[in-house]
């Protein structure tokens, strides 16, 4: 018999680095990470996303999480597809780390967003799930290049990127909330500019999600 993980590789996924743990985010999770989510994830007059998605009152905030958590399953393919993974650490749910791309097969390239609960911020959790994720894209998924950007009034993501090894690539002009203009200084990685975490990576469910975005095919 099938499972979800048969049917849709990524929440077969599983990285392991010391107290961190990423895995596919399950309906099993969605509802824990939702609420999560609605406790907070920044200062409600501060906006670090691109998408404003943090406004929406509580109820609506935690659909809003779920649905969209749900259509990202549904709109995966290895022409464009995102990786959405839960992030435990010490076995407590602390936000996600994504990895998004769209025709990887060519470009070898893709972009990592992330958020943490508020409560769990200002531990060095944020810097170690990047740059697990980094890791993991350069190591195993055959990165070539990993893209992030940060708006120039979110000192702390920026500073993760410093660590990281990310490079400046430039500042975007962009429409923040409505009507709102904000600077978001683009970053470029490359896997000898990486700076790793001290921890060696453990994957499950690594075959199924190459299979998946078809880079087996290109490998053979």
């Amino acid at each position: 018999m099938s499972t979800v993980a048969d049917l849709f590789p990524p929440l077969g996924l599983t990285i392991e680095a010391g107290p961190l743990v990423l895995r596919g985010i399950t309906d099993e999770v969605l509802p824990d990470l939702c609420d999560l989510a609605v406790r907070g994830i920044h200062d409600p007059g501060a906006m670090p996303f691109y998408v404003p998605w943090t406004d929406a009152p509580p109820d609506q905030l935690a659909r809003n999480t779920a649905a969209y958590h749900w259509r990202t399953r549904a709109e995966f393919g290895p022409d464009a597809w995102g990786l959405h993974l839960a992030v435990f650490h010490d076995d407590r749910l602390v936000g996600t780390q994504a990895f998004e791309t769209s025709d990887y097969l060519v470009t070898r390239t893709g972009e990592t967003g992330s958020w943490l609960g508020r409560e769990f911020q200002g531990r060095g959790i944020g810097t170690a799930m990047r740059q697990v994720i980094c890791a993991f894209a350069f190591d195993h998924l055959d990165a070539a290049v990993i893209t992030s950007g940060a708006f120039l009034d979110n000192p702390a993501s920026l500073a993760v990127s410093r660590k990281l090894g990310y490079r400046p690539n430039g500042v975007r002009r962009l429409k923040r909330r409505p009507g709102e203009l904000a600077l978001n200084q683009a970053l470029v990685l490359t896997p000898e500019d990486l700076v790793r975490g001290p921890h060696p990576l453990r994957v499950e469910g690594l075959e199924a999600l190459r299979s998946c975005i078809g880079l087996d095919a290109v490998r053979a």
